[in-house]
């Protein structure tokens, strides 16, 4: 295949800032004395803010003022947590394999919901090798539309099969797959069968492998 990007999530690829999402939201719904389990949080992944906020909320209805002061909350709760990460804090083989693709000449990009997608690299070293970065703010329709990659690709100067998505979460898959890229799963089982390619994580994945693995597929 002519493999010309790599363009990955950001929340559970880059990095876990997962659990630091969960906790955040286990925090605003002690203050609301509501409970938040760990089922309650499956759906929201790869969510953006507000879509996330509907689902906590369990069809609760808000005005926009108080989803608006929530939200913050909730962000300020995560940006607590965030201060104490680090280079050392990147999810196991991503930096190893964006450090390779670029020394190969491939395009580094970002397709992400969060809108601290830039503050999140910058904690684990990684900004600066980003060619794009589509996060929170950039596209109208989030995940699971794929407008964020689509987005992205032309930023880049790329047709969608020329890279590969890597993404832990079935809205990102979905996105990923339906503007035609293609797409590696990383973590859960459930993903198996939706991501051309299932892995438990991006550790000792290089480009040579990856190119060997889609190569299978597609003959």
């Amino acid at each position: 295949m002519h493999l010309r990007a790599l363009i990955f999530d950001l929340d559970g690829v880059i990095a876990d800032t997962i659990s630091l999402h969960y906790d955040s939201w286990v925090r605003l719904a002690a203050d609301m004395n509501k409970t938040f389990t760990p089922e309650a949080y499956e759906p929201m992944l790869g969510l953006p803010r507000r879509a996330s906020l509907e689902l906590f909320m369990e069809g609760e209805p808000l005005d926009e003022t108080t989803a608006q002061a929530l939200m913050a909350r909730k962000n300020a709760y995560f940006l607590e947590r965030l201060a104490s990460m680090t280079p050392a804090d990147a999810a196991p083989g991503v930096a190893d394999l964006i450090h390779e693709g670029r020394a190969a000449g491939l395009k580094i990009a970002l397709g992400s919901s969060s809108q601290n997608a830039r503050l999140v690299l910058a904690k684990v070293g990684l900004l600066d090798d980003f060619d794009v970065i589509g996060d929170g703010l950039t596209v109208k329709h989030t995940k699971p539309a794929p407008d964020i990659y689509l987005w992205v690709a032309q930023q880049l100067g790329i047709k969608p099969p020329e890279a590969v998505v890597f993404e832990d979460s079935g809205a990102g898959i979905e996105a990923g797959r339906a503007g035609g890229f293609w797409v590696v799963g990383l973590g859960a089982a459930h993903l198996t069968g939706a991501a051309h390619i299932v892995l438990p994580s991006l550790a000792g994945m290089t480009l040579a492998k990856l190119r060997e693995r889609l190569a299978a597929i597609r003959s």
